[in-house]
């Protein structure tokens, strides 16, 4: 059914600063999600999804309902989804989605971790025409014809479906992500996905060696150090 996507597995340390990190892209991204919507967990898929999967990550509810809660006022801190694409050593590419409430100061920060590598941002379309913006799902389970048939039935085309070592990943268009959890929900109710997540998906992967692999880490490093970076894709097997 087409090309295989490579799953990316997230792995979150359990350091204070890793988990910090963590909660406050959570609250950014459940204040978004409510405020873009109705703020009401049963009435919002979006936000419904989000809080599901916010709460497997283990983010406390009280930062979960201060989010919400914030969304329901107004004056509050507007927050902006603002996606960066650079160029990293080697032929590595790289797609930094941030959210923040200060651009000027969001850009001068990612800008300046390429600075301290010696690579550079490019404009608009530079790198992200090599990647798909896809939603991805994987999850544990025996019979694979099930779960096809339950997707093909909910109406939705996936753009692939794999099924690895009793393991199944299905990749379709951002607007089904909910609609295939949804379909999938109906044979597994309490089905625990070990990834899921609605983002950019390298077209083709590189290997990098010796002093180019450094240089990558090391920027990796600098931009997930930045409070207002939610997310990196990159076309680098790591």
């Amino acid at each position: 059914m087409g090309r295989a996507y490579e799953v990316r597995k997230a792995s979150i340390q359990k350091t204070g600063a890793a988990k910090a990190k963590l909660y406050s892209t959570f609250a950014k991204e459940i204040y978004l999600a409510a405020k873009k919507g109705v703020p009401e967990i049963e009435s919002n898929i979006s936000l419904k999804r989000l809080v599901e999967k916010a709460k497997k990550q283990q983010v406390p509810s009280d930062i979960i309902n201060r989010a919400i809660d914030k969304a329901k006022g107004a004056g509050q801190d507007e927050y902006t989804k603002v996606v960066y694409e650079g160029f990293g050593p080697g032929a590595s590419t790289l797609i930094i989605e941030t959210l923040t409430d200060n651009v000027n100061r969001t850009v001068g920060f990612v800008r300046a971790a390429f600075n301290k590598v010696h690579k550079s941002l490019g404009v608009s379309n530079s790198v992200s025409y090599n990647y798909d913006y896809l939603g991805v799902v994987s999850f544990a389970y025996s019979n694979e014809e099930e779960i096809f048939n339950a997707v093909l039935e909910a109406g939705i085309e996936p753009v692939d479906f794999e099924n690895e070592d009793g393991e199944i990943t299905i990749s379709v268009r951002p607007t089904d992500h909910n609609k295939i959890k949804d379909a999938i929900e109906t044979i597994i109710p309490n089905v625990d996905y070990t990834f899921d997540e609605v983002g950019m998906f390298a077209k083709e992967k590189i290997t990098l060696k010796g002093e180019d692999l450094e240089i990558f880490n090391r920027l990796l490093g600098l931009l997930e150090d930045i409070e207002d970076v939610s997310n990196i894709y990159h076309n680098v097997n790591l």
